[in-house]
């Protein structure tokens, strides 16, 4: 490692444990300001936060390392994001957050749930907190991976120390700082990504020669490579597309619709939110299009195709920048893991502890048990992150399909349908887990295929999770009066009238 890079590492590090430090000073002092910032968020801040611990190292090693493989086929993916990040800001941004600040001030998921449904049972609790534990604990891993590879191929170091370099420096700001530290941190990291998934793709076509120059070496590479439906099966366009559903379901996302400022602001970061995933994921398309000329062209090895980018970013820039690129891949990982420990910690905290442990404990109380949680999660990622030959990707879809089909149909119904019911709530979401758990897991193969290599898992679990929660609720006596006129002030509220007030019924 050159001392620019060095320089430049050290640079960022810093910056984000300073951010972990100012909030830390700032908004720590009760569990709402921990975990939902109290309610405060820059529409810009949320925006970007939203979007880079979205991406993660998906969109600087994951995505670019599929295009590098498949060439086009492989963007559906990214289409299918882009579609459901944008009606996730349309549909479910708005609605959700007005809707957890009259159901009496609900700060987590799982918290929105029982007070939605009015479950003095608490079972709706549990079983998203469990869901949430489960599948973060599988997300969470998935960015330590990348960091552990991270380090490993740029730096020389060992795979084992990446993993603790990487997730030490996100829990220390993430158990200090809390909410705001993620969100902040998040937002200097999206700008970053933003940044960098400009400069490798246009660099690099530039060093090839343009458009046209760098076309031609990938159809000298495979002509179907940069054609959008060659080996493109139905089931397999289905299956990309469908990752965009996992978005209504996603708790570490909508997490930050439910902290910005107000409901106007909501659609300012959804402009701001999706501008910048339009360009991020251009900019990882092309960097993996680009990275499949220039391996041609150069005679170049690679190992691994998910280090596309890094391979570009030290090869084409000085080591200064090269250092700042590479702060970059750590950044998309960083934003990604402090938010899902963040997560974790206020449903291990707010859901099990505070309910079932010490209903009367102490704000001071409540974020000490966070903090201890944030570590606690951490250590477990790091322990499954040991399997090296993980693949990124693989780890986030089955994380992404567990939550969205879990959640996503529950949260839609739960937003815009008067009739669901806690047991049809309760239905859906083990239903959904439960199928995406045997899609992956059942040793059930098609033609020598198992079922997720035939059938991309959230489709199977979103489509009878909306079934079952549907069926369940129209079967089920229908909803307390207070329930359903409080659902109807949400409407009134969206329509810009008669605002009710936290916590009505």
């Amino acid at each position: 490692m050159s001392v620019y890079t060095l320089v430049s590492l050290l640079g960022y590090f810093a910056l984000m444990m300073g951010i972990g430090v100012y909030a830390y000073r700032n908004s720590t002092s009760d569990v709402s300001e921990y975990m939902l910032g109290g309610r405060q968020l820059h529409p810009a801040v949320g925006a970007l936060s939203a979007g880079a611990s979205d991406m993660s190292g998906w969109m600087l090693m994951g995505l670019p390392g599929a295009i590098y493989l498949s060439g086009f086929s492989a963007v559906w993916i990214a289409v299918g994001l882009v579609a459901g990040a944008y009606l996730n800001y349309l549909l479910v941004a708005p609605r959700l957050r007005v809707y957890t600040e009259v159901a009496d001030d609900a700060i987590t998921i799982p918290d929105f749930f029982e007070k939605r449904f009015d479950d003095r049972s608490h079972a709706l609790r549990v079983i998203s907190s469990v869901v949430i534990v489960i599948f973060f604990t599988l997300y969470t891993s998935s960015g330590v991976v990348a960091g552990g590879k991270l380090f490993e191929s740029s730096f020389g170091l060992s795979y084992e120390l990446g993993l603790f370099l990487t997730a030490g420096v996100v829990v220390a700001y993430t158990l200090f700082g809390g909410f705001l530290a993620v969100s902040l941190t998040d937002f200097v990291q999206g700008a970053i990504m933003f940044v960098a998934l400009i400069m490798v793709p246009v660099v690099a076509i530039f060093q090839l020669g343009g458009i046209e120059a760098t076309a031609s070496e990938v159809r000298g590479v495979n002509p179907d490579l940069l054609t959008w439906f060659t080996g493109v099966s139905g089931l397999a366009l289905i299956s990309s597309l469908s990752w965009g559903l996992g978005y209504f379901g996603q708790p570490h996302i909508i997490v930050r619709f439910m902290a910005i400022r107000t409901l106007k602001d909501v659609a300012t970061a959804r402009h701001i939110g999706m501008s910048w995933m339009l360009v991020t994921v251009l900019g990882a398309v092309g960097t993996g299009i680009a990275g499949i000329a220039y391996v041609a062209g150069t005679k170049t090895v690679l190992e691994d195709p998910e280090t596309v980018f890094i391979l570009l970013s030290q090869v084409l820039f000085h080591p200064l920048v090269g250092g700042f690129l590479l702060a970059a891949i750590l950044a998309a990982i960083m934003s990604t893991i402090s938010s899902q420990l963040l997560v974790s910690s206020s449903s291990l905290t707010e859901d099990f502890y505070k309910t079932f442990v010490r209903r009367d404990a102490s704000q001071k109380e409540l974020v000490l048990i966070g903090r201890i949680s944030v570590f606690a999660v951490s250590i477990i990622a790091i322990l499954l992150a040991f399997d090296r030959s993980a693949s990124i990707l693989s780890l986030v879809s089955n994380a992404w399909a567990g939550f969205g089909a879990a959640f996503g149909p529950i949260i839609l119904l739960s937003l815009f349908w008067k009739r669901l019911t806690r047991n049809g709530a309760l239905a859906g979401m083990i239903v959904g887990a439960v199928t995406v758990l045997f899609w992956i897991y059942a040793p059930i193969e098609i033609d020598g295929r198992t079922l997720s290599e035939h059938l991309y898992e959230i489709v199977p679990g979103f489509v009878l999770s909306m079934g079952a929660a549907t069926s369940v609720s129209l079967l089920d006596e229908r909803p307390k009066r207070a329930i359903g006129r409080r659902h109807d002030s949400i409407d009134l509220t969206m329509a810009g009238r008669d605002a009710p007030a936290p916590g009505s019924a």
